[in-house]
């Protein structure tokens, strides 16, 4: 019998479902948001997709996180008629549904004009540039998540207020919470080992009912879907426990905010890191410092692709483990980059601008593209930071945006990402941060109440 991680073709992905009797399988695709969409497929539908693709409405390139529909793109709306969009299935992508007996999930991706836009659409053209440069990159991403005593009903009937957390206090690194419910931790383990988007390190962090999660580190695409796929399944494992998992930048002004940090490296055409040289400072390699070089140069460009929401900018701001300027350090956690030094193996940079809420095919791009770039035009970085970052007074230039509208007008005015993404993608997903911008200005906060309300 195949088994689901196995399948590379339409021909295996035909074979499995067959072998099991399935009348159906789940196919999704990921939106703009980084959500995935999807839907129960036939049997006799799928087989048939697996050749010739299917359609995909495109609405789910043309709304928001809400359903509400973009009034300022042009890839779709009102003016298109929201028509199918073609879609592929990724035969490779198969994998188990652990709760659903033996059913199976394949992923799709757009194709045609949708695959301008289509989040993994931009991440495969990013890697396509690296491969003619020589590069074959690699990357993990870890994650932290506030889980809660909820359920979607509850959370609205409380307004979002007074929730109960899974644990109390903070207790960062615990083994009396890990252990208190290792029922909950083994079958979140074991249900992303099972969905092949295993977990390297799992533990409490600093914060009531918050854990951190470091996905095993893959192929760049592969580490993406991962990514994508952990963000999904981890609300679904929650929420089949009567719990709730919130990816929010920051939840709340009383804890810090959760990060989505990547930690990438390069090899080349045959298999050899490229980031270590034990004859240079802290290991860095020319290709690694211009790399990171072009990261630092380029990341206040490429800000919204970073931090796509109107929450992701409270969560930078000084003291909370998060970055304010574009800084780069040598282990230093309080810089937006941190090189960490190594063997050949583990010589990395850890991108700790990312926040939970990002797009990971999005901000893969970013962080991928911005270090090809660096290397392709010998960007140097600036002098790392020994200290604390937030003393340090940085070149203007380093500044990062400080609200989602202002990350917006910077991409749109990139030289960089439109050469590297496409015109397409860059006018389309900075139109779409701009309306999660005016969506955001039509209400009113309960902090400008309680300041105006009365006094002014």
């Amino acid at each position: 019998m195949m088994e689901p991680r196995q399948v590379k073709s339409a021909a295996d992905a035909k074979a499995i479902v067959e072998q099991r009797g399935l009348s159906h399988v789940k196919v999704g695709v990921f939106d703009i948001d980084g959500i995935m969409r999807g839907k129960y497929m036939s049997r006799a539908k799928f087989i048939s997709a697996l050749e010739s693709g299917y359609g995909f409405c495109d609405v789910v390139l043309g709304w928001d996180c809400q359903d509400q529909l973009y009034d300022n793109v042009k890839f779709t709306g009102w003016h298109t008629g929201y028509p199918d969009a073609p879609v592929r299935i990724l035969p490779e992508s198969c994998r188990p549904l652990p709760f659903e007996d033996d059913n199976l999930l394949f992923l799709s991706e757009f194709t045609g004009a949708g695959e301008q836009v289509c989040p993994r659409g931009v991440l495969r053209r990013v890697l396509d540039k690296a491969a003619k440069l020589g590069f074959q990159p690699y990357a993990g991403f870890e994650y932290e998540v506030f889980f809660f005593d909820e359920t979607p009903e509850s959370v609205r009937a409380k307004h979002y207020r007074d929730l109960k957390p899974m644990a109390p206090g903070w207790f960062g690194y615990s083994v009396i919470r890990n252990s208190t419910a290792s029922e909950f931790y083994r079958h979140l383990l074991a249900t992303c080992e099972t969905m092949d988007f295993g977990i390297e390190g799992l533990h409490e962090e600093t914060g009531p009912g918050v854990i951190e999660a470091a996905i095993a580190f893959d192929s760049a695409l592969a580490s993406a879907d991962k990514a994508a796929l952990f963000k999904t399944f981890v609300k679904v494992i929650a929420q089949r426990n009567n719990m709730m998992a919130t990816f929010m930048a920051k939840w709340s002004r009383d804890w810090p905010g959760q990060s989505g940090h990547i930690h990438l490296s390069l090899k080349d055409g045959d298999g050899k890191p490229v980031f270590y040289d034990p004859d240079r400072p802290h290991q860095m390699s020319e290709t690694m410092r211009h790399f990171v070089g072009g990261q630092q140069k380029l990341m206040p460009e490429l800000l919204a692709m970073v931090a796509p929401t109107v929450n992701s900018y409270t969560r930078l701001i000084p003291g909370f483990w998060a970055p304010t300027d574009s800084s780069v350090g040598v282990e230093n956690r309080t810089c937006a980059l941190r090189v960490i030094p190594g063997s050949a193996k583990s010589q990395r940079v850890e991108y700790r601008v990312a926040a939970a809420d990002a797009n990971p095919y999005v901000i893969l791009a970013a962080a991928l593209g911005s270090g090809l770039y660096g290397i392709e035009h010998r960007i140097e970085p600036e002098p790392l930071v020994e200290g604390n970052a937030y003393d340090h007074k940085f070149p203007e230039q380093l500044a990062l945006p400080r609200t989602l509208w202002d990350a917006a007008q910077r991409l749109k005015q990139s030289r960089m990402a439109r050469e590297y993404f496409g015109d397409a993608f860059v006018d389309h997903f900075a139109a779409t941060r701009e309306w999660e911008e005016r969506e955001f200005r039509k209400h009113i906060t309960d902090w400008e109440l309680a300041r105006y309300f009365e006094i002014i």
